[in-house]
């Protein structure tokens, strides 16, 4: 066990024996967001060859570029509705990679833009917070960029979040033949184990209610009270503008079918992922589990967001111009770029299993270029 599980395990049974099992959103948000013991507080970056999961940004500069592409359109459709300024706002920006890629893209294709943005890269690990300013460069020392643990309280523009849902914490339940029981946190002589508990309160159930599902008897499921709070809040920061999510994730019908009966909730290390021993590694290894579509996109709509598109990562970065970036050259940048473009939307891989989201707040319904006209019932 590395140090940084043990430290974690001491608080979590700590926390255990003082208030009796914990929810398995509580020892997430432990695992991973604990200030000093936590995933992602004990590191700057987590992702890459070297980490333990790889994500988009990993592959290179080519899907930041094409993000720019669509965020320089919505700051386009916000211009010409009369917004004087542009506030670019990446939540979950771990070492501000992401957002460097996008940045580096706008200053060049659209100057303009460039010189108006405004930019806030929220991230709660200090850790990765500290990398910002050096990560990003010559955008990092500009006087309209800035980090933050929280999102603004009020939002121009597009509020983008790549991959965050997935990593919110979220509460595990089995439906038994009895009725609907929680997995909490419990301790055996000195080992976090799982144990099954009655429901205690009702939120859980009125989210299955609210997106239509009965589970079906024996079937393990998360529900991602967590990850509906964020749409909300993130809402309400919204005052004009879209709100842009990528993640991977299944509509709440198949989410909860039998064909995911032992649910998603998952632990990565070193690229390797276990569903059946997530607790043993706990606060030195990633917790993921897939993001329910539906609940995200009833919370957006419950919080006055319009709907503007659902598409695949590989139809939406096809539709920004990924070819246009790609040339038949045999150098070695031309070489890295058409394999960077492979792996962004492979089908079996991130293009297939990725999801990209975009609402809108009083924008109107503006066809978005990633979006090709494909809209959200």
């Amino acid at each position: 066990m590395t140090l940084e599980a043990s430290r974690l395990r001491t608080t979590v049974l700590a926390l255990i024996r003082e208030r009796g099992p914990l929810t398995v959103a509580e020892v997430m948000d432990l695992a991973l967001y604990h200030p000093e013991h936590g995933y992602y507080a004990t590191a700057s970056r987590r992702s890459g060859r070297a980490g333990d999961f790889f994500t988009s940004v990993d592959v290179g500069p080519l899907f930041g570029a094409l993000l720019a592409s669509q965020i320089t359109q919505m700051g386009s459709v916000l211009r010409e509705r009369g917004a004087a300024g542009f506030h670019f706002v990446e939540a979950g920006a771990g070492d501000g990679r992401l957002a460097r890629d996008v940045l580096d893209a706008i200053a060049i294709d659209s100057p303009e833009l460039y010189r108006g943005l405004r930019v806030t890269l929220v991230e709660r690990s200090a850790a990765a917070r500290a990398q910002h300013q050096e990560v990003l460069g010559p955008h990092g020392r500009a006087p309209a960029v800035e980090s933050a643990s929280a999102l603004p309280r009020s939002v121009t523009g597009v509020i983008l979040a790549n991959e965050l849902l997935d990593a919110l914490p979220v509460h595990v339940v089995v439906m038994t033949p009895a009725g609907l029981h929680e997995v909490r946190v419990g301790e055996s002589n000195g080992t976090l184990v799982e144990v099954l508990l009655p429901l205690a309160g009702q939120e859980i159930e009125r989210y299955l209610v609210s997106v239509g599902v009965t589970l079906p008897v024996g079937v393990r499921a998360e529900i991602g009270l967590a990850a509906v709070q964020w749409v909300e809040e993130a809402a309400r920061s919204l005052v004009r503008g879209f709100l842009l999510l990528i993640d991977y994730g299944h509509e709440a019908a198949e989410l909860y079918s039998e064909a995911h009966a032992d649910g998603t909730l998952m632990a990565y290390r070193a690229h390797a992922a276990d569903r059946v021993n997530w607790l043993d590694a706990a606060g030195s290894c990633d917790l993921t589990a897939h993001v329910n579509l539906t609940a995200v996109r009833r919370a957006a709509a419950c919080a006055g967001l319009v709907p503007l598109g659902l598409v695949d990562q590989t139809s939406f970065l096809v539709a920004l111009g990924l070819t246009e970036h790609l040339d038949a050259e045999r150098s070695l940048s031309s070489v890295r770029r058409r394999l960077a473009a492979r792996t962004l939307i492979d089908p079996a891989g991130l293009g297939g299993t990725m999801k990209v989201l975009a609402f809108g707040k009083d924008v109107g319904m503006p066809a978005l270029k990633g979006f090709g006209n494909r809209w959200m019932s």
